[in-house]
């Protein structure tokens, strides 16, 4: 088997070096970068337990308030059918309250505890060290760059189109 150091030095074949054509291509590389995070991430994350939608119902709840199942799907991305799922785990652990929404007694208003709040500052630390991982070979005004470049990005591609005339 040959090392990675190995390799760098063994003379470029074609066989095993990615085509320039491909390295141009921002869409490959956005795929690429963000499977290589999503990865990181997932594991980083199940090391203390939780998983990337503990982070957004939480994140969300402590953001903008308490909220229904539904309106937590929209905020964070989450199908509703998967919610379910995850505010059960957040409640088995202590992280989220259901309560009657006292303008409809039909649905729960979900709101987040104190030992939510806490935990989500501990995810809150140990996702900035992931993303220090990820973004290692960046400086830091590049990661606010990068940060801000990903961002106008997703705006644009997720903004409402207008209406047809």
């Amino acid at each position: 088997m040959t090392s990675r150091a190995e390799a760098a030095d063994m003379p470029d074949d074609g066989e095993t070096r990615t085509p320039d054509r491909l390295r141009r291509r921002a869409s490959r590389l956005l795929s690429q970068v963000s499977a290589k995070s999503d990865r990181l991430m997932g594991e980083g994350l199940a090391r203390v337990d939780a998983r990337r939608w503990h982070y957004a119902v939480l994140a969300s709840l402590e953001e903008y308030g308490p909220g229904s199942q539904a309106t937590l799907s929209r905020r964070t991305g989450i199908y509703r059918s998967d919610m379910v799922g995850v505010l059960n785990e957040l409640a088995e652990r202590g992280l989220v309250e259901r309560g009657p929404d006292p303008d409809d007694r039909r649905r729960n208003v979900i709101t987040i505890t104190a030992q939510g709040g806490r935990h989500l500052r501990r995810l809150d630390k140990v996702l900035d060290d992931l993303h220090d991982e990820l973004l290692a070979p960046l400086l830091p005004a590049e990661r606010d760059q990068f940060v801000h470049l990903l961002t106008r990005l997703l705006d644009h591609h997720t903004q409402q189109a207008p209406p047809a005339s």
